[in-house]
Protein backbone atom coordinates (compact mmCIF):
# COMPACT_ATOMS: atom_id res chain seq x y z
CA UNK A 1 0.00 0.00 0.00
CA UNK A 2 2.52 1.79 1.06
CA UNK A 3 4.67 1.79 -2.32
CA UNK A 4 1.38 2.36 -4.20
CA UNK A 5 0.74 5.74 -2.85
CA UNK A 6 4.29 6.39 -3.12
CA UNK A 7 4.83 5.47 -6.68
CA UNK A 8 1.34 7.44 -7.22
CA UNK A 9 2.84 10.84 -5.77
CA UNK A 10 5.74 10.49 -7.45
CA UNK A 11 3.85 10.08 -10.71
CA UNK A 12 1.76 13.09 -9.50
CA UNK A 13 4.68 14.99 -8.64
CA UNK A 14 6.20 14.17 -12.53
CA UNK A 15 3.24 15.26 -13.78
CA UNK A 16 2.93 18.77 -12.04
CA UNK A 17 6.83 19.13 -12.91
CA UNK A 18 6.35 18.62 -16.60
CA UNK A 19 3.53 20.86 -16.89
CA UNK A 20 6.33 23.63 -15.15
CA UNK A 21 8.66 22.89 -17.34
CA UNK A 22 6.90 23.35 -21.13
CA UNK A 23 5.12 26.58 -19.43
CA UNK A 24 7.87 29.03 -20.50
CA UNK A 25 8.14 27.10 -24.05
CA UNK A 26 4.68 27.58 -24.51
CA UNK A 27 4.18 30.82 -23.31
CA UNK A 28 7.09 32.66 -25.63
CA UNK A 29 5.60 30.75 -28.76
CA UNK A 30 2.18 31.94 -27.68
CA UNK A 31 3.79 35.48 -27.46
CA UNK A 32 6.01 35.41 -30.56
CA UNK A 33 9.15 36.66 -28.70
CA UNK A 34 11.64 35.68 -26.26
CA UNK A 35 11.83 38.60 -23.00
CA UNK A 36 15.35 38.74 -22.06
CA UNK A 37 17.01 40.59 -19.07
CA UNK A 38 19.92 42.68 -19.47
CA UNK A 39 22.33 45.01 -18.55
CA UNK A 40 20.83 48.30 -18.98
CA UNK A 41 23.95 49.76 -21.17
CA UNK A 42 27.30 48.09 -20.69
CA UNK A 43 28.93 48.35 -24.68
CA UNK A 44 30.59 44.92 -26.03
CA UNK A 45 28.13 43.19 -23.56
CA UNK A 46 24.70 44.66 -24.07
CA UNK A 47 23.89 48.32 -25.37
CA UNK A 48 21.72 49.77 -27.67
CA UNK A 49 23.01 51.65 -30.61
CA UNK A 50 22.70 54.88 -31.91
CA UNK A 51 18.97 53.86 -33.35
CA UNK A 52 18.19 52.01 -30.49
CA UNK A 53 18.90 48.40 -31.78
CA UNK A 54 20.53 46.08 -29.03
CA UNK A 55 23.75 45.11 -29.31
CA UNK A 56 26.68 42.93 -27.78
CA UNK A 57 28.10 39.54 -26.32
CA UNK A 58 25.23 39.19 -23.95
CA UNK A 59 22.56 40.11 -26.57
CA UNK A 60 23.82 37.48 -29.10
CA UNK A 61 22.66 34.84 -26.48
CA UNK A 62 19.19 36.08 -26.33
CA UNK A 63 19.11 36.09 -30.12
CA UNK A 64 19.99 32.96 -30.90
CA UNK A 65 17.54 31.39 -28.18
CA UNK A 66 15.37 33.61 -30.34
CA UNK A 67 16.60 32.29 -34.04
CA UNK A 68 16.42 28.75 -32.54
CA UNK A 69 12.91 28.75 -31.85
CA UNK A 70 11.75 30.85 -34.25
CA UNK A 71 14.16 30.87 -37.07
CA UNK A 72 14.01 34.63 -36.36
CA UNK A 73 16.66 36.39 -34.24
CA UNK A 74 14.56 39.62 -34.33
CA UNK A 75 11.79 37.97 -32.21
CA UNK A 76 13.62 38.95 -28.92
CA UNK A 77 12.03 41.95 -26.40
CA UNK A 78 15.37 43.30 -24.49
CA UNK A 79 14.21 44.10 -20.93
CA UNK A 80 17.29 46.73 -18.98
CA UNK A 81 17.95 45.32 -15.28
CA UNK A 82 20.43 46.58 -12.57
CA UNK A 83 21.83 44.23 -10.17
CA UNK A 84 19.27 45.24 -7.71
CA UNK A 85 16.10 44.11 -10.32
CA UNK A 86 17.52 41.67 -12.37
CA UNK A 87 16.62 38.60 -10.22
CA UNK A 88 12.90 40.34 -9.37
CA UNK A 89 12.55 40.43 -13.02
CA UNK A 90 13.61 36.73 -13.82
CA UNK A 91 11.66 35.32 -11.04
CA UNK A 92 8.30 37.26 -11.38
CA UNK A 93 8.21 35.80 -15.48
CA UNK A 94 8.68 39.40 -16.62
CA UNK A 95 11.97 37.89 -18.45
CA UNK A 96 12.27 34.45 -19.59
CA UNK A 97 15.80 34.43 -19.68
CA UNK A 98 18.48 36.46 -17.99
CA UNK A 99 21.90 37.29 -19.91
CA UNK A 100 23.41 40.45 -18.21
CA UNK A 101 26.92 39.57 -16.73
CA UNK A 102 25.82 37.33 -13.96
CA UNK A 103 28.53 35.14 -11.35
CA UNK A 104 27.45 31.55 -10.95
CA UNK A 105 27.47 31.34 -6.87
CA UNK A 106 26.13 28.92 -4.47
CA UNK A 107 23.40 31.04 -3.13
CA UNK A 108 21.86 32.12 -6.86
CA UNK A 109 21.53 28.77 -7.71
CA UNK A 110 20.28 27.11 -4.61
CA UNK A 111 18.70 29.53 -2.46
CA UNK A 112 17.47 32.48 -4.79
CA UNK A 113 16.04 28.74 -6.99
CA UNK A 114 17.65 29.94 -9.99
CA UNK A 115 19.61 27.36 -12.97
CA UNK A 116 22.42 28.66 -14.31
CA UNK A 117 23.16 27.75 -17.80
CA UNK A 118 26.77 27.06 -19.28
CA UNK A 119 29.51 29.43 -18.59
CA UNK A 120 30.09 31.82 -21.37
CA UNK A 121 32.36 34.19 -19.94
CA UNK A 122 35.40 33.44 -17.33
CA UNK A 123 35.89 36.42 -15.59
CA UNK A 124 37.20 37.80 -11.90
CA UNK A 125 36.74 41.15 -9.99
CA UNK A 126 39.37 44.71 -11.01
CA UNK A 127 40.09 47.13 -10.34
CA UNK A 128 40.54 50.47 -12.27
CA UNK A 129 42.03 54.06 -11.19
CA UNK A 130 43.38 57.03 -12.87
CA UNK A 131 46.93 56.67 -14.05
CA UNK A 132 47.72 60.25 -12.46
CA UNK A 133 47.05 58.16 -8.93
CA UNK A 134 50.32 56.48 -9.14
CA UNK A 135 48.97 53.55 -8.08
CA UNK A 136 50.29 50.29 -9.38
CA UNK A 137 48.62 47.80 -7.09
CA UNK A 138 45.19 47.30 -5.08
CA UNK A 139 47.48 46.50 -1.88
CA UNK A 140 47.87 50.36 -2.08
CA UNK A 141 44.62 51.43 -1.97
CA UNK A 142 44.28 51.80 1.51
CA UNK A 143 41.71 54.72 2.62
CA UNK A 144 40.25 54.66 -1.00
CA UNK A 145 36.64 55.67 -2.38
CA UNK A 146 35.20 52.78 -4.36
CA UNK A 147 32.42 52.92 -6.73
CA UNK A 148 30.55 49.40 -6.48
CA UNK A 149 27.35 48.48 -7.68
CA UNK A 150 25.02 47.56 -5.10
CA UNK A 151 23.68 43.56 -5.07
CA UNK A 152 26.18 42.29 -6.98
CA UNK A 153 29.01 39.85 -5.87
CA UNK A 154 31.66 42.71 -6.09
CA UNK A 155 30.42 43.93 -2.64
CA UNK A 156 31.47 40.83 -0.74
CA UNK A 157 34.65 40.48 -2.92
CA UNK A 158 35.44 44.04 -1.99
CA UNK A 159 34.87 43.72 1.72
CA UNK A 160 37.09 40.43 1.68
CA UNK A 161 40.05 41.90 -0.01
CA UNK A 162 40.32 44.81 1.46
CA UNK A 163 39.85 43.01 5.01
CA UNK A 164 42.31 39.98 4.25
CA UNK A 165 44.97 42.89 3.26
CA UNK A 166 44.36 44.59 6.69
CA UNK A 167 43.45 48.25 4.57
CA UNK A 168 40.66 50.40 4.87
CA UNK A 169 38.15 51.87 1.99
CA UNK A 170 35.23 53.90 1.54
CA UNK A 171 32.33 52.80 -0.74
CA UNK A 172 30.61 54.72 -3.05
CA UNK A 173 27.35 53.18 -3.69
CA UNK A 174 26.14 52.97 -7.16
CA UNK A 175 23.09 51.55 -9.40
CA UNK A 176 24.25 51.10 -13.04
CA UNK A 177 27.25 51.31 -15.44
CA UNK A 178 26.50 54.56 -16.32
CA UNK A 179 26.08 55.74 -12.83
CA UNK A 180 29.21 54.23 -11.77
CA UNK A 181 31.16 55.77 -15.01
CA UNK A 182 30.01 59.21 -14.24
CA UNK A 183 30.39 58.88 -10.55
CA UNK A 184 34.14 57.88 -11.44
CA UNK A 185 34.98 60.28 -13.99
CA UNK A 186 33.73 62.99 -11.74
CA UNK A 187 36.29 62.11 -9.15
CA UNK A 188 33.22 60.99 -6.64
CA UNK A 189 35.44 57.60 -6.17
CA UNK A 190 39.36 56.85 -6.44
CA UNK A 191 38.81 53.50 -7.80
CA UNK A 192 35.90 51.75 -9.63
CA UNK A 193 35.65 47.79 -9.22
CA UNK A 194 33.53 45.03 -11.18
CA UNK A 195 34.35 42.44 -13.47
CA UNK A 196 37.71 43.46 -15.25
CA UNK A 197 35.34 43.05 -18.74
CA UNK A 198 33.56 45.65 -17.60
CA UNK A 199 35.88 47.51 -16.85
CA UNK A 200 37.71 46.94 -19.92
CA UNK A 201 33.98 47.91 -21.42
CA UNK A 202 33.40 50.73 -19.82
CA UNK A 203 37.37 52.35 -19.97
CA UNK A 204 36.36 51.74 -24.22
CA UNK A 205 33.96 54.66 -24.34
CA UNK A 206 36.22 57.26 -22.14
CA UNK A 207 37.18 60.11 -24.17
CA UNK A 208 41.16 59.82 -23.53
CA UNK A 209 41.16 55.75 -22.37
CA UNK A 210 45.09 55.80 -21.83
CA UNK A 211 44.25 57.91 -18.74
CA UNK A 212 43.12 54.86 -17.05
CA UNK A 213 44.71 51.88 -15.63
CA UNK A 214 43.46 48.27 -14.67
CA UNK A 215 45.24 47.23 -11.86
CA UNK A 216 46.60 43.76 -12.07
CA UNK A 217 45.53 42.07 -9.36
CA UNK A 218 42.39 40.26 -9.90
CA UNK A 219 40.66 38.99 -6.50
CA UNK A 220 37.97 36.54 -7.64
CA UNK A 221 36.46 34.01 -9.63
CA UNK A 222 33.27 35.49 -11.86
CA UNK A 223 31.93 32.84 -13.82
CA UNK A 224 29.28 34.54 -16.08
CA UNK A 225 26.02 32.71 -17.72
CA UNK A 226 22.93 33.35 -18.57
CA UNK A 227 20.17 32.16 -16.41
CA UNK A 228 16.94 30.90 -15.91
CA UNK A 229 14.20 29.53 -13.37
CA UNK A 230 14.64 26.35 -11.20
CA UNK A 231 11.80 23.89 -12.27
CA UNK A 232 11.40 25.09 -15.52
CA UNK A 233 13.56 21.90 -17.05
CA UNK A 234 12.46 22.06 -21.01
CA UNK A 235 13.29 25.64 -20.98
CA UNK A 236 16.45 25.51 -19.60
CA UNK A 237 17.61 22.47 -21.50
CA UNK A 238 16.98 24.93 -24.78
CA UNK A 239 19.07 27.66 -23.42
CA UNK A 240 21.79 25.11 -21.99
CA UNK A 241 21.96 23.81 -25.38
CA UNK A 242 21.82 27.07 -27.17
CA UNK A 243 24.67 27.95 -25.63
CA UNK A 244 26.40 24.60 -26.33
CA UNK A 245 25.46 24.80 -29.92
CA UNK A 246 27.64 28.07 -30.47
CA UNK A 247 30.50 26.27 -28.46
CA UNK A 248 30.25 23.60 -30.43
CA UNK A 249 30.27 25.36 -33.65
CA UNK A 250 33.33 27.04 -33.01
CA UNK A 251 35.38 23.82 -32.37
CA UNK A 252 33.60 22.20 -35.69
CA UNK A 253 34.79 25.22 -37.56
CA UNK A 254 30.64 25.86 -37.98
CA UNK A 255 30.51 29.78 -39.03
CA UNK A 256 27.66 32.14 -39.90
CA UNK A 257 29.06 31.88 -43.38
CA UNK A 258 29.73 28.45 -44.29
CA UNK A 259 26.55 26.56 -42.00
CA UNK A 260 23.66 26.67 -44.02
CA UNK A 261 25.71 25.47 -46.75
CA UNK A 262 26.85 22.58 -44.28
CA UNK A 263 23.62 21.95 -43.58
CA UNK A 264 22.60 21.07 -46.70
CA UNK A 265 23.83 17.87 -47.23
CA UNK A 266 25.15 15.36 -44.43
CA UNK A 267 29.08 15.32 -44.02
CA UNK A 268 31.52 12.71 -42.99
CA UNK A 269 31.76 14.28 -39.22
CA UNK A 270 28.86 12.60 -37.25
CA UNK A 271 28.98 15.13 -34.49
CA UNK A 272 28.63 17.90 -36.93
CA UNK A 273 25.37 16.05 -38.87
CA UNK A 274 23.88 15.72 -35.56
CA UNK A 275 24.63 19.12 -34.60
CA UNK A 276 23.13 20.70 -38.21
CA UNK A 277 20.41 18.23 -38.21
CA UNK A 278 21.65 16.11 -41.26
CA UNK A 279 21.40 12.81 -39.33
CA UNK A 280 18.78 11.83 -36.15
CA UNK A 281 16.43 15.00 -34.81
CA UNK A 282 17.80 16.30 -31.86
CA UNK A 283 15.58 19.64 -32.51
CA UNK A 284 12.39 17.76 -31.62
CA UNK A 285 13.70 16.17 -27.69
CA UNK A 286 14.10 20.70 -27.45
CA UNK A 287 10.28 20.79 -28.69
CA UNK A 288 12.12 23.10 -32.00
CA UNK A 289 12.65 22.21 -35.52
CA UNK A 290 16.03 20.37 -36.99
CA UNK A 291 17.42 23.60 -37.91
CA UNK A 292 17.65 24.69 -34.60
CA UNK A 293 21.04 25.01 -33.98
CA UNK A 294 21.45 26.05 -37.93
CA UNK A 295 19.35 29.18 -36.82
CA UNK A 296 21.03 29.93 -33.63
CA UNK A 297 24.84 29.92 -35.32
CA UNK A 298 23.50 31.63 -38.16
CA UNK A 299 21.96 35.17 -36.20
CA UNK A 300 25.53 36.29 -35.21
CA UNK A 301 27.76 33.32 -35.57
CA UNK A 302 29.46 30.80 -33.35
CA UNK A 303 30.90 31.98 -29.97
CA UNK A 304 34.16 32.56 -31.62
CA UNK A 305 32.78 34.79 -33.70
CA UNK A 306 30.36 36.28 -31.35
CA UNK A 307 33.29 36.96 -28.83
CA UNK A 308 35.46 38.47 -31.37
CA UNK A 309 33.36 41.36 -33.17
CA UNK A 310 31.17 42.59 -30.05
CA UNK A 311 34.77 42.09 -27.23
CA UNK A 312 37.74 40.49 -28.63
CA UNK A 313 41.16 42.21 -28.99
CA UNK A 314 40.50 43.74 -32.61
CA UNK A 315 37.48 46.07 -30.64
CA UNK A 316 37.88 48.99 -28.57
CA UNK A 317 37.24 46.80 -25.58
CA UNK A 318 40.01 44.62 -26.57
CA UNK A 319 39.83 41.00 -24.69
CA UNK A 320 41.86 38.56 -25.71
CA UNK A 321 40.43 34.60 -25.71
CA UNK A 322 42.26 33.80 -22.05
CA UNK A 323 40.22 31.38 -20.43
CA UNK A 324 37.37 31.77 -22.99
CA UNK A 325 39.16 30.37 -25.83
CA UNK A 326 38.51 26.68 -27.01
CA UNK A 327 39.87 23.81 -24.67
CA UNK A 328 42.18 22.70 -27.70
CA UNK A 329 43.98 25.94 -27.28
CA UNK A 330 43.94 25.91 -23.50
CA UNK A 331 41.05 27.45 -22.71
CA UNK A 332 37.83 26.29 -20.90
CA UNK A 333 35.04 26.58 -23.51
CA UNK A 334 34.10 23.28 -24.01
CA UNK A 335 30.51 21.60 -25.21
CA UNK A 336 29.05 17.91 -24.11
CA UNK A 337 28.48 15.93 -27.53
CA UNK A 338 25.55 16.25 -29.33
CA UNK A 339 24.27 12.63 -29.33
Amino acid sequence: MKRTVFLGALALSGLVAGAAAAATLDDVKARGKVNCGVTTGLVGFAAPDANGKWEGFDVAICRAVAAAIFGDQEKVEFVPTTGQTRFTALASGEVDLLARNTTNTFSRDVDLKFEFMPTNYYDGQGFMIPKALGVTSAKDLDGATVCIQTGTTTELNLADFFRANNISYEPVPIETNAEAQQQYLAGACDVYTTDASGLAATRATFENPGDHVILPEIISKEPLAPLVRHGDNDWGDLVRWTVYALIAAEEYGVTSENVKEMAASAGSNPEINRLLGTEGDLGAMLGLGKDWAVNAIAANGNYGEIFEANIGESTPIGLARGLNAQWTDGGLMYSPPFR
